[in-house]
């Protein structure tokens, strides 16, 4: 079995894809090709992309029983002792330290307007 999840690609790359498998959702396709085709159309889907994202989940001989590849996706696989996890980008900085002393306004209340 294998999925492919396109996010913001061009629609003729969406085609291309209905030609080998089949399109559950909007983006989604899924079908059963052959190792040669399935690495054909994630090479065509890479080059074809533009500003878009893709995701190719295929079943294997691992412990998972998957695997999976990305392109252009801030979340990328990362392999942890045999087995492949996601690695997510941080959203948030961590908040800049205050800075030390007195604040403007607590100093004009302590000791007077200036």
């Amino acid at each position: 079995m294998t999925v492919i999840v396109l996010t913001n690609c061009p629609a003729g790359l969406r085609g291309f894809l209905t030609r080998w498998m089949l399109e559950i959702s909007a983006g989604v396709f899924i079908g059963n090709p052959s190792t040669r085709i399935r690495d054909v159309l994630w090479s065509e889907v890479q080059q074809y992309t533009d500003q878009g994202r893709a995701l190719l989940v295929h079943t294997t001989n691992n412990e998972q029983g998957f695997t999976f590849r990305t392109h252009d996706h801030a979340w990328k696989p990362v392999d942890h002792e045999g087995l492949t996890l996601i690695q997510r980008p941080k959203t948030n900085p961590p908040p800049a330290p205050a800075k030390a002393g007195w604040s403007t306004a607590s100093k004009r209340r302590r000791f007077g307007k200036r």
